[in-house]
């Protein structure tokens, strides 16, 4: 007989057997990116994200299941429970990446005990967790000196040292380009700038692109380095180089897919990215990397420590145009926001509530190209009653019934999503002067471009469904009404055969369900008359019906365009 401690440490290793199954998964999933980029198999690359990112659920699943049959009966006692949490400690002791394990070990703890907010009994607490920060172990990685007179020879070795079963087409030229490009960026450091480069060991992989990540140093200061490279069919190129803590930023961005970077521990890594760009949240980096679910934990803990640290501060509605599908608070002294499904949707919206959680599990599943924001779903949230505004508190009471009730002097939330707080277009729109306002409707623009190129429709295209973020992005974050380009019917608006037809106040032609016309889109954009004029001037092809059918046509031939994550001018001449 093994008796109570020996079933609580079998149970306790089937769990960490389960995420290291997980983990070893992630991993074979991750590592095809090389081969996808070498063989430039761009529709398998994306079907990998698609796949690994399932691979949570399904291996939470399967150690439920493993765990269910190991402990019969007793499975739900929370006698055993009580045993297995430190049995399970005990197996993390010294482990880089403990915190994931936790993490994994809580997602099944709370689906075998459905689980509201949190049971610190047999939970870790998120409150609790150790933040990475405390990781002192070194990420692998490589580092060069770099001559002040012959620069480019430490890139020649650079780019050796991360070999590919293709060549590059001007090794030499690249390497040229890159000193260049970094000597130019950093002129400002003074003589003989760039004294030394570090970069990860670990190739980091998304969309059609393979990046070196690290730092470059001076004399006296550092800054980001990234390195894109690109296979073109003619062999391997230094695309771009990025040294801008900002332009890094948006690299590892909310609006952006996860990358695949093979990495034997996440968390030095991680600690290691956040030296680069200290002032994006830990949360943000786990996530990039598809830590999803420690990404969700990290930002739990980080929010509820500030909310208990203002414990005076109430939660108020977000700024802008009150949704008709969504109830948007936020804590206004930090950048989320929290979005309910309400239980009736005013006209004309349509859908049921299914739909539009199945839009945000497509979001998560796209190529976000920088213009779609990251929508985190949590479920079962608790918040003091008392923190809610009245009008707060009688809107989401009233009108989100099927996603919030009352417990007490609680409030329990089954589902919200999360996203960071950008500061609504419209709004942007009447604060900013000219310049600005021009700057913003035409990126509102491209980001609408970027997004069908990548075969995302957003639906609704008015201004209060996007965002700008501090550095003056357009990004869309409402998704109720988002679709893929290829699955709409788009038209030419016919012309009237008379004056009868012309004056009609409502179409006199049948139009689908599908049908979408792109020479009327000007009227749902609701912009200033001067940004639409601009917009009109300069995206032309967005009221244009043959635009959209073209891409269709390369869709459906398999051909999707590329859309680089960074601005033309980081391009290597």
């Amino acid at each position: 007989m093994r008796g109570a401690d020996g079933d609580a440490r079998l149970l306790a290793g089937l769990i960490r057997d389960g995420f290291e199954a997980y983990h070893a998964r992630f991993a074979a999933v991750t590592r095809r990116a090389r081969g996808r980029f070498q063989r430039r198999d761009w529709a398998g690359a994306r079907a990998d994200a698609v796949e690994r990112i399932g691979l949570y659920d399904l291996c939470i699943a399967q150690t439920v299941d493993a765990v269910r049959r190991a402990a019969g009966d007793s499975v739900g006692t929370r006698a055993l429970w009580l045993q297995i949490r430190p049995a399970y400690a005990a197996l993390l002791d010294g482990l880089i990446d403990a915190e994931l394990y936790k993490t994994f070990y809580n997602t099944l703890a709370r689906r075998l005990f459905a689980t509201e907010g949190v049971d610190a009994a047999i939970e870790f607490m998120a409150m609790d967790v150790e933040p990475s920060d405390a990781i002192t172990h070194p990420v692998a990685r490589h580092s060069y000196t770099l001559s002040a007179t012959r620069p480019a020879e430490a890139i020649v070795r650079v780019l050796g040292d991360y070999r590919f079963d293709i060549p590059y087409a001007h090794q030499l030229r690249c390497a040229a380009a890159i000193a260049v490009r970094l000597q130019d960026d950093l002129a400002h450091w003074g003589d003989y700038p760039v004294r030394s480069i570090e970069l990860l060991d670990t190739v980091f992989y998304r969309e059609r692109r393979a990046y070196l990540v690290g730092r470059v140093f001076g004399e006296h200061r550092f800054s980001p380095c990234v390195i894109a490279l690109v296979n073109d069919g003619q062999g391997l190129r230094a695309e771009a180089v990025l040294t801008g803590r900002r332009d890094v930023a948006h690299l590892f961005g909310v609006s952006r897919s996860y990358f695949q970077a093979d990495l034997a521990t996440v968390g030095d890594a991680v600690v290691f990215l956040r030296s680069l760009l200290p002032a994006k949240p830990i949360d943000e980096i786990y996530t990039v990397l598809g830590r999803a679910k420690q990404g969700k934990t990290e930002r739990y803990r980080t929010f509820f420590r500030h909310f208990q640290e203002q414990a005076s501060e109430q939660l108020v509605h977000a700024d802008g145009t009150p949704g008709m599908v969504m109830a948007v608070f936020t804590l206004p002294s930090y950048p989320l926001v929290f979005k309910l499904i309400r239980d009736r949707f005013a006209w004309p919206k349509s859908m049921t509530r299914n739909q539009v959680e199945e839009k945000y599990a497509l979001v998560f599943n796209l190529d976000r190209v920088g213009r779609l924001l990251d929508a985190q779903p949590y479920r079962h949230l608790r918040f003091p009653r008392a923190r809610f505004s009245p009008a707060l508190l009688a809107e989401l009471l009233g009108q989100c019934s099927g996603s919030v009730h009352a417990e007490g002097d609680e409030l329990v939330i089954a589902l919200c999503y999360v996203q960071r707080r950008f500061r609504p277009l419209n709004l942007y729109l009447r604060e900013q002067g000219s310049e600005a306002r021009r700057r913003a409707a035409l990126d509102y623009a491209q980001a609408i471009t970027d997004m069908a190129r990548n075969n995302i429709f957003p639906g609704d295209m008015l201004p209060k469904n996007f965002g700008v973020s501090r550095h003056g992005r357009a990004v869309f974050y409402d998704y109720d009404e988002l679709c893929l380009v290829s699955d709409c019917h788009f038209r030419a608006w016919p012309s009237p055969r008379n004056d009868e037809e012309a004056l009609a106040d409502e179409p006199w032609f049948q139009i689908g369900p599908r049908d979408v016309f792109p020479e009327r889109f000007w009227m749902f954009m609701g912009l200033p008359a001067a940004e639409l004029a601009a917009v009109r001037e300069h995206f032309a092809h967005l009221f244009d019906p043959g635009w959209w059918q073209g891409l269709q046509a390369r869709f459906a031939a398999g051909d999707f365009p590329d859309t680089a994550p960074y601005a033309s001018s980081h391009r290597l001449a």
